[in-house]
């Protein structure tokens, strides 16, 4: 157990989380210069050419070297190397293939500080969560070049110019709402991440091999339909029958253009303990993919290492889904939240995330489409709940946990609930 737990646990509770107001963001989301390592391939160009959303900070990043004689030459500038944890490797990525946009490396002792304090870049371009290198070693120092490893597969170089020993309990208390190690993003930040962070410029060598696919931004824009409107559904949980139902009749929202399409874009990556593996998820995607196939759903998927941090962490997803090419984003009920690991309570409220998204999001280019609240119906199937009221309907109810017993004991899901064919996979995968 690392830095500083107990000093977490004692600063503040869920009720000090206080969403940036537009003041405090009123410097501008400008854009700015071009990052050092970034550079625009005929690829990249014509992806930015094909959708109508640009890029977070109006240029896409794109870190990754081609040639193999650049790719030896950087290798051979580093004096060390270092493995990356899970979630380093998921931040790495994304720095490189621009998901990150328009950041070029992981933050300096200013822009982390600026960020977790206004959530914004040193130029005013609004970002949520800050992106960092976490260390527990003496030996990496600001001056070094060190190569980046999966295993033994070079992922990237990483060129340190600073190392600073981060407010912990300030980060968790801006970003997350609490410094209560009770929070899951807390927890990770106190127990996981090493006591100093550095700042550095990353060139990428290789993309990371995973048991699932993640394209590139730019790969994903080639593959989206030109000039229409691209609605992103993020979500971290295999998709259900009422998941299904809400993200395609997103398209019918009025804030939606005619010819809209719909990017369900889960994450893959590290998210808290009792959530299903990614790996397992990604096969529910995959096999509920070709039983709807539905002309109007794309499906991609994200290397993100969730934070839980309920409404910074909604305008984070918006930002990167807006470097994909997506144009609106759905928010659903507290979205991204968590609930204390000892009382069980929820950190935010359950609309927290979508009162943020309305004010943020037509700050950073982005059009927040809220979830609809549906309920399944004996009579007519899923309609919302007001209209479920209103004509009195009789609604049926089946909740996680109940679900989730039925699953372990072998019970037979109801086809309303979830799919058989998702159902099929998690049991194969218990």
């Amino acid at each position: 157990m690392k830095l500083a737990i107990a000093a977490l646990s004692l600063v503040a509770s869920a009720s000090a989380f206080a969403p940036l107001s537009s003041a405090g963001i009123a410097r501008s989301s400008a854009v700015p210069s071009a990052p050092a390592f970034a550079r625009s391939s005929a690829g990249v160009a014509s992806a930015l050419e094909m959708v109508k959303q640009e890029p977070h900070g109006g240029k896409l990043v794109d870190l990754m070297l081609t040639d193999d004689e650049a790719k030896e030459a950087a290798i051979a500038k580093c004096t060390a190397e270092v493995q990356l944890t899970p979630r380093q490797l998921c931040d790495v990525e994304l720095i490189v293939n621009g998901g990150f946009s328009p950041i070029d490396g992981f933050m300096d002792e200013e822009t982390y500080k600026n960020v977790v304090e206004d959530m914004s870049l040193l130029d005013g371009t609004i970002f949520s969560i800050p992106v960092i290198f976490d260390t527990d070693s003496e030996d990496l120092q600001p001056g070094m070049t060190v190569l980046l490893k999966d295993g033994d597969r070079p992922i990237a170089t990483v060129e340190f110019t600073d190392k600073y020993t981060p407010n912990k309990p300030l980060e968790c208390l801006k970003c997350y709402g609490t410094a209560s190690i009770e929070h899951p993003g807390a927890l990770m930040v106190a127990t996981e991440r090493g006591k100093y962070y550095m700042g550095g410029k990353v060139t990428g060598l290789n993309t990371p091999v995973r048991d699932f696919p993640c394209k590139s931004p730019a790969e994903v824009r080639e593959g989206l339909p030109a000039d229409a409107d691209v609605v992103a559904f993020q979500c971290r949980n295999p998709v259900h029958r009422a998941h299904y139902e809400l993200f395609t009749r997103a398209l019918d929202d009025p804030l939606v253009g005619e010819g809209g399409v719909v990017l369900v874009h889960p994450t893959c990556g590290p998210t808290q303990a009792d959530d299903i593996p990614g790996d397992v998820r990604y096969k529910t995607y995959e096999v509920l993919k070709e039983e709807t196939h539905n002309p109007r759903t794309f499906w991609e998927y994200l290397p993100y290492s969730m934070h839980m941090a309920g409404p910074r962490e909604a305008i984070q997803h918006m930002m990167i889904r807006k470097n994909f090419g997506c144009t609106h984003f759905i928010i659903g009920r507290d979205m991204a939240g968590s609930k204390s690991s000892v009382t069980g309570e929820d950190f935010y409220g359950a609309y927290d995330a979508q009162d943020f998204a309305k004010e943020i999001g037509p700050k950073i280019g982005m059009t927040p489409v809220p979830s609809l609240n549906l309920v399944y119906t004996e009579e007519e199937g899923y309609v919302t709940a007001d209209e479920a009221k209103e004509r009195g309907l009789h609604e049926k109810k089946l909740s996680g946990t109940k679900f989730r017993q039925m699953l372990r004991g072998g019970e037979d899901i109801p086809e309303w609930f979830a799919f058989k064919s998702v159902v099929k996979v998690l049991r194969e995968n218990a």
